[in-house]
């Protein structure tokens, strides 16, 4: 979504800004915006389209300012335009505020603004709190924001300077993720961390309700009530690399290449050394409170909802534990019968996705034991669920989602056998077997991408098809759902994903000489009715891509073209069936010319309803 930088420092702050906005990039945005406090004047630039816009307008223009904040902008309210692009400024011009998030009683509050003689240039909601602001400043910025804060309803992060009390930035959140940086006699903030990695790696995650104070002498914490609150300093570990694209095209293509290494970090010191147990010390849950769950929810959007359902798979076939997966944005506005002996799972990479942390909030109200998936350390999902499962796949900077799908794969898998053992369906034999295989998969997953020539062949005969089926049967029918996403997230081509076995009841209907369909065919236990879907589509004349289990000669018959994966468990074949589909729809994107790591009206973490 949209993306904050601040610089509160010695050095010149445009550069700053400038950097911070570039690597929010794929965030996803319409606009990017400016504001530096200068000469105790506020100096404000924006302009709808690319950062590269902004720069063009800036070329010419000396900054000598030191505080600022920068802003890219991912339209909710109000078209995008250069008026609506942040930062927005009150009527005097001499405050400037940037946002994310939604104010829900913004036009209540504007109404009222209007009447008190204020004057609005733009359509969106976040100018009602720059105004509301003015209306309560007193000479302290800190004061008056907190002040405005408590009218609005909503979600916020906001960055806030004046030229009336020039000497502090102030920030606050609720609902939308913003960081504080500290640096040597300097401070930035930011809606994602690499946007200051560059700078500094200590950090102070703000939590819901919190306002921060950049000052020359240093940084306070307070609450929206003034209560001083003292904040624990996290030192961020990424290598400022892994957010460049160190030599590949694209931050997708460099991420899908990652993933061996995202498996094994997110199993790395959660396997026992006797390797018959799993580890996973932060769980935040009891093993009594384990063996009392009788139902488990796993709630998420999108791709992570696509391994929701694998993980379904996984635990029921298992652990033998009820599971329902669920659709954030369905399971908050429903009823949901869940008691304090459910277990609801939320999985969200960035741990602020808006409709997961919803649904996570309406499980506690209904007293259900939580846990998260993310791979944000200090997100908000992390901190206000009853526990945690850190993914560790490192910043994921493509939107369409890559490595950080299949590290919450990996965990799903050792969460699995954590559930079993403890509740006496997975013996120590099995676990060991099952761990064994997991370890072995990096090398599996290395080994097709090493070997892309029939996935690079197939991208050059269809990236012009207008329309694409993906099938698959059982766990890989989740995958078979996932690669048609991804598809359609890059390339903008239309692509659907089907249990295969429904083949009949409509989508065969679509088939003929001009249709490819994707089919998972690895061998396994549905093995043979994949194959008898395959000879449906071959009979109308479809074009079949499969995805096959290395030395099956069998279906090589049967197929146009056919990709060969390594041999693995079959409860571990989602684990590789996703790479060629991955680099399938990353390949059609790239022939086809798209905008891949930023495509159209996508943005990477949708923080607002």
């Amino acid at each position: 979504m949209c993306g904050i930088v601040g610089y509160f420092g010695k050095r010149r702050a445009k550069t700053i800004l400038i950097d911070g906005l570039k690597r929010l990039e794929y965030r996803g945005y319409d606009s990017a915006g400016i504001a530096i406090l200068e000469r105790n004047k506020i100096r404000l630039y924006k302009k709808k389209g690319k950062i590269s816009v902004l720069e063009g307008l800036l070329l010419d223009k000396k900054f000598e300012g030191n505080i600022g904040l920068g802003h890219t902008r991912w339209a909710t309210h109000g078209k995008p335009s250069d008026k609506n692009a942040h930062p927005h400024l009150d009527c005097s011009g001499n405050l400037a505020v940037v946002h994310n998030g939604i104010i829900e009683n913004y036009l209540i509050l504007k109404k009222e603004l209007i009447k008190k003689g204020h004057k609005f240039k733009s359509e969106t909601d976040t100018e009602v709190i720059a105004h509301l602001i003015e209306e309560n400043f007193k000479g302290d910025l800190e004061e008056a924001t907190r002040e405005a804060l408590k009218r609005v309803e909503g979600a916020y992060a906001i960055g806030v300077i004046s030229t009336k009390d020039p000497e502090k930035l102030v920030a606050a959140r609720y609902g939308s993720p913003l960081i504080v940086g500290l640096g040597e006699g300097e401070y930035f903030i930011a809606s994602d961390v690499p946007a200051i990695l560059n700078h500094t790696r200590e950090v102070i995650f703000l939590d819901e309700g919190q306002l921060a104070t950049l000052t020359p002498e240093g940084v306070k914490v307070t609450t929206l009530d003034n209560k001083e609150v003292k904040k624990a300093v996290t030192r961020i570990e990424w290598d400022v690399s892994l957010a460049q694209k160190s030599g590949y095209k694209h931050f997708m293509l460099k991420e899908i290449y990652e993933q061996p290494q995202a498996i094994i970090d997110t199993i790395r010191g959660r396997i026992a050394k006797d390797e018959r147990k799993v580890l996973l010390q932060e769980i935040g849950l009891s093993s009594q409170e384990i063996e009392k769950i009788k139902r488990l929810f796993i709630i998420a959007c999108g791709t992570s909802y696509h391994a929701a359902l694998i993980g379904k798979f996984l635990i029921e076939n298992k652990v033998g534990l009820p599971v329902e997966v669920d659709i954030a944005s369905e399971f908050r506005y429903r009823n949901p019968i869940i008691d304090s002996n459910t277990l609801v799972l939320v999985i969200t990479q960035s741990g602020e996705t808006a409709d997961t942390l919803a649904a996570l909030h309406l499980a506690k109200e209904k007293k259900a034991k939580t846990l998260a998936i993310t791979n944000v350390v200090g997100s908000t999902a992390s901190r206000e669920a009853d526990g945690v499962l850190y993914t560790y796949a490192g910043p994921e900077i493509g939107v369409a989602s890559t490595k950080a799908f299949i590290a919450q794969l990996t965990l799903l898998y050792l969460f699995t056998i954590y559930l079993g053992s403890i509740r006496g369906t997975i013996p120590k034999e099995e676990a060991k077997e099952m761990l064994k295989a997991l370890k072995n998969l990096p090398g599996a997953v290395k080994k097709i991408l090493e070997n892309t020539k029939g996935i690079l062949s197939c991208a050059r005969k269809y990236f012009h098809k207008r329309d694409f089926l993906y099938i698959g049967r059982g766990i890989n029918y989740p995958i078979a759902l996932e690669g048609a996403l991804k598809l359609k997230e890059i390339s903008y081509i239309h692509a659907e994903g089907y249990p295969a076995g429904e083949m009949k009841h409509g989508p065969i209907a679509l088939i003929d000489g001009d249709m490819p369909i994707v089919a998972i065919a690895t061998q396994g236990s549905v093995y043979k009715k994949v194959l008898s879907n395959i000879e449906e589509i071959k009979a109308r004349e479809g074009i079949v891509i499969a995805l096959a289990t290395e030395g099956d000669k069998e279906i090589a018959k049967k197929c146009n073209e056919i990709i060969y994966l390594p041999r693995v468990r079959e409860d571990l074949t989602p684990l590789l069936t996703v790479i060629p589909l991955q680099l399938l729809a990353y390949h059609i994107a790239a022939k086809r010319g798209c905008d891949i790591d930023q495509p159209r009206n996508l943005a990477k973490s949708v923080t607002v309803e």
